[in-house]
């Protein structure tokens, strides 16, 4: 019988940290094995297949780099996570070069470092997991562009396949930035019009003086500047698709003449008499509510109802989290190339950060910040410190410096992380301003250890902030 319950190598030659490891991971429901110095970790990893290693830096004979390398000869995609009391930007950053998953200081949160293990296990599934699916949509599929495993996401690429066998218009709705161009390029990817025609018109960004002549054409002298006929955007794509994109900041004259061409897939140049017969598929995406906007009659209920024959709902990324890991990494591949430079990973701490924010601009606002920290970092690992987040942080405080006690804004929504992350980082500020830089004496005043305050200090990114403001104290 096989048995599913992870497996854990704990590497550590304290018997006290060992003791400590085995109680907190039998709780969480782990097997446990120990090893007591890093030759006995590389004599069992050999022999055994574990699902992860948590594994000490220093030992008592080699060091916990060699286990980490030994372990990634072994087996490439093994999980090892890297614990130290010695915590320091240097070591993380080369533990993470030869590929551990994580570098956590000690002493550690006993919750934040199970939360970590878990994250990495899950991790390690869903690479599984999509590698299965990789396979399955290379044989299908050519939208190699849209990342994401959930569910939500699973179900659009089912959608995908069924609706780009019809000829049947479809509308794609979600919030801006989700990525609705590319679900419509997939659409038309998928069907027999995919050596033809993908003509994209953004609506909103052009005058209505010009949306006609854009849509249909125009003949020569029709109106002023007119010098030469011109090709509209319905006969340019003929035999092919037409995105409309922003659907929903059309005016009503435009939409009247839209409709004709929707229901008929027929239509008159500006200036012309003839009609112009095309066989295109109509595919439009709108960020707004469009049956609102047709009870306030601003959009047409028969051209509504045209439009959207099938319709395709894509999430925000604050409702499919899980798959913020997938799409971080694929941003920073994509701008670690652009830039020339050599950044292959990005911390959980990092992913934990972004985790905490709900992203308004989505997956387009996620793909701005990964490339502004590839931009930015002087690492070849993103780890919170290198990542933009400044803009977003300031956000979020500023959001909830007036009511961080106002119980009564529960109901409303609250960000609980970041309230409890900022009073954390004043009462360490005004502990440290209180012992003017002295940590040791700051960390008394707070009733905690002196490893602890380190911890918190490092993990708040404080560190740099106090010794510029204190530089004599470096306790």
């Amino acid at each position: 019988m096989i048995n599913d319950t992870p497996h854990i190598l704990v590497v550590d030659d304290e018997l006290s940290m060992r003791e400590l490891l085995e109680v907190l991971l039998t709780k969480e429901g782990y097997r446990v094995s120990f090893a007591d110095n890093g030759r006995n970790a590389i004599s069992m990893i050999e022999k055994t297949d574990f699902d992860l290693l948590l594994c000490d830096i220093r030992l008592g004979d080699i060091t916990g780099l060699e286990v980490l390398k030994a372990a990634k000869a072994q087996k490439e995609d093994s999980v090892v996570i890297m614990i130290s009391a010695y915590a320091t930007t240097e070591a993380a950053v080369e533990a993470m070069n030869e590929g551990a998953y994580d570098f956590v200081p000690k002493p550690f949160n006993n919750e934040e470092l199970t939360q970590t293990i878990k994250n990495a296990l899950a991790l390690k599934t869903i690479e599984h997991e999509k590698e299965i699916l990789d396979d399955e949509l290379k044989r299908t599929l050519r939208f190699d562009k849209i990342v994401g495993n959930s569910p939500s996401m699973r179900h659009i690429y089912k959608l995908i396949l069924q609706v780009a066998k019809t000829k049947s218009s479809v509308l794609i709705t979600g919030e801006s930035g989700t990525g609705k161009e590319l679900i419509a390029k997939a659409i038309h990817d998928q069907s027999h019009r995919s050596e033809k025609p993908f003509v994209v018109l953004n609506c909103g960004g052009i005058p209505e003086t010009l949306m006609e002549s854009e849509l249909f054409g125009h003949k020569k002298g029709s109106f002023t500047g007119a010098t030469q006929d011109k090709k509209g955007l319905f006969e340019v794509a003929d035999k092919g698709t037409i995105f409309l994109d922003e659907i929903g900041e059309l005016t009503p004259p435009i939409q009247v003449k839209l409709l004709r061409a929707v229901q008929e897939h027929v239509f008159k140049p500006v200036g012309g008499n003839e009609d112009i017969s095309v066989d295109i598929r109509i595919i439009s995406a709108t960020n707004k509510k469009l049956e609102d906007e047709v009870i306030a009659g601003n959009f047409r209920e028969d051209l509504f109802y045209r439009l959207n024959v099938i319709e395709i709902k894509v999430p925000p990324l604050r409702e499919r989290k899980s798959d913020l890991r997938l799409l971080a990494q694929h941003f920073l591949d994509k701008y670690s190339r652009e830039m020339g430079k050599e950044i292959t990973k990005i911390s959980s701490y990092a992913i934990d950060l972004l985790n905490k924010y709900d992203f308004p601009g989505n997956v387009r606002e996620l793909e701005n910040l990964l490339e502004r920290s590839v931009a930015l970092s002087s690492t070849n690992i993103i780890l919170p410190d290198s990542l933009a987040l400044s803009i977003h942080k300031r956000r979020w405080i500023e959001g909830i410096k007036d009511r961080r006690f106002d119980l009564d804004q529960v109901k409303n929504g609250v960000l609980l992380d970041a309230i409890l992350e900022e009073i954390e980082r004043a009462y360490l500020e005004k502990a440290l301003d209180c012992t003017k830089g002295k940590k040791q004496e700051a960390a008394e005043l707070l009733g905690i250890s002196f490893r602890t305050f380190r911890y918190r200090l490092q993990k708040l990114e404080i560190e740099k902030k106090i010794r510029k403001k204190y530089p004599e104290q470096m306790d």
